[in-house]
């Protein structure tokens, strides 16, 4: 059993997990080869982190997505963590499903939903609350159904179109 002081931590004290992952970010065993990480002091310009959202969804990386999501919610403004962390529960919603989770894929997906709905409008940046809303809900409507969810629903458009 790992003891409190065995525990992975970073410069300030704060425990992180720093054990090997899978492409769906699921935690492999202690010195296993796994794919390479979101560093958690990621620090991007908000336009910069959505187009590699985007990028790593387009990709099927949605648990990346969320540690892009978390990396902003940590290092940015105050007035926009509600922000970033409804998108990266929506991206965490997005990994359920990828590992074959849909009770919980339909929970993370309405809150997230809440999430972004309480966010004040117009979103910024051009994120499409309501589009991702719409997405969220139907996903997890149709995940309660039993229904099939193809990849392509599994990359949804964070932006407004132009």
């Amino acid at each position: 059993m790992t003891s409190e002081s065995d525990r992975d931590r970073d410069e300030s004290g704060r425990p992180r997990n720093s054990r090997p992952r899978d492409v769906l970010g699921r935690p492999l065993p202690p010195g296993s080869q796994g794919v390479p990480r979101i560093s958690e002091d990621l620090k991007l310009a908000p336009d910069e982190t959505l187009r590699y959202a985007q990028r790593l969804l387009d990709d099927g990386l949605a648990f990346h997505a969320h540690e892009v999501f978390e990396a902003a919610w940590k290092t940015g403004p105050a007035a926009e963590r509600a922000l970033w962390q409804a998108l990266a529960q929506f991206a965490v919603g997005i990994t359920h499903i990828q590992r074959g989770n849909p009770r919980g894929a339909a929970a993370l997906l309405r809150r997230a939903s809440d999430r972004i709905d309480e966010v004040p409008r117009p979103l910024p940046y051009g994120i499409d609350g309501d589009g991702l809303i719409e997405s969220a809900q139907t996903i997890a409507a149709d995940l309660d159904a039993g229904a099939d969810i193809t990849p392509s629903r599994l990359r949804p458009r964070l932006l407004t179109e132009a």
